[in-house]
């Protein structure tokens, strides 16, 4: 089997993601340091207990994931659940890696992206700055994090509803008039309920996320924006899937992606 030094995939992973652009609330790259050379990788959304077990169990070499550790504003103290898993991929000389902004927000790899491949969203595009030059994805909001586009196919937020329904496996959370028409859609993956605002202004009919919290309730309503609430988790499955075979594929190395099910 193949193997690469583990910094060769940090500086690969960082140079695509634009990693040094972004301002975080957590370390991004490395988090914890284990082998030094890589030949087996399994990529998950999160770096939780049940992802390392399977790790250990499948004698992998590093943890490639999207919610890593160390996140602004915790207690650093390592306690309880933090100190067993840290242990344990100590133990076991697991590396682990994480990349949150940077993979929300990478146009072909990142959440926001391939979550409109999954749902047949399509990004409305800036007018290309040369002849059959791509435009720039129109987004709004902090860090330009908000995407912007349609849904060709779905006309009213009860089709757009019942696509997200059928595309992610779980059933979304609707805020609005299902037969209330629809052509602008503005999403954000994970926990991007704050940005409603963002889309309102942007003129979006509905705005697509993971989570919804009782004041957005409310501001949906009053605005008459449709809000869809899919899933933190089910919203963020794609983009480390992504960076996972595009790893696997630059370095022809084994990455597996594992999905442990999250309801929220």
């Amino acid at each position: 089997m193949n193997s690469v030094s583990t910094r060769e995939v940090c500086a690969w992973i960082a140079s695509t993601l634009d990693v040094s652009s972004f301002s975080d609330y957590c370390p991004n790259g490395l988090q914890v340091e284990g082998k030094a050379r890589v030949s087996h990788i399994i990529a998950g959304v999160t770096a939780s207990q049940a992802l390392i077990e399977i790790a250990i169990a499948r004698g992998a070499d590093a943890l490639l994931v999207h919610h890593g550790w160390f996140w602004k504003g915790e207690d650093p103290c390592v306690l309880g659940t933090r100190k067993k898993r840290l242990a344990q991929l100590l133990a076991h000389d697991i590396n682990l890696l994480a990349y949150h902004l940077p993979l929300d927000a990478h146009p072909t790899l990142g959440n926001n992206a391939q979550l409109a491949n999954v749902l047949g969203l399509v990004a409305t595009r800036s007018t290309p700055e040369a002849e059959n030059a791509p435009g720039r994805v129109q987004t709004t909001g902090p860090g330009n994090l908000v995407w912007l586009g349609t849904m060709p196919g779905a006309g009213t937020l009860g089709e757009v509803a019942a696509r997200v329904h059928t595309a992610l496996g779980r059933v979304p959370l609707i805020i609005g008039d299902a037969s209330m028409p629809v052509q602008r859609i503005a999403w954000c993956t994970g926990a991007a309920q704050n940005m409603l605002d963002d889309a309102i202004v942007a003129g979006a009919q509905v705005f697509i996320t993971g989570e919804i919290s009782e004041p957005v309730v409310h501001l949906a309503r009053e605005s008459g924006v449709g809000f869809i609430s899919a899933g933190h988790h089910a919203t963020e499955r794609y983009g480390v899937k992504a960076l996972g075979d595009a790893v696997g594929r630059a370095f022809d190395i084994r990455v597996e992606f594992i999905d442990i099910d999250n309801p929220v």
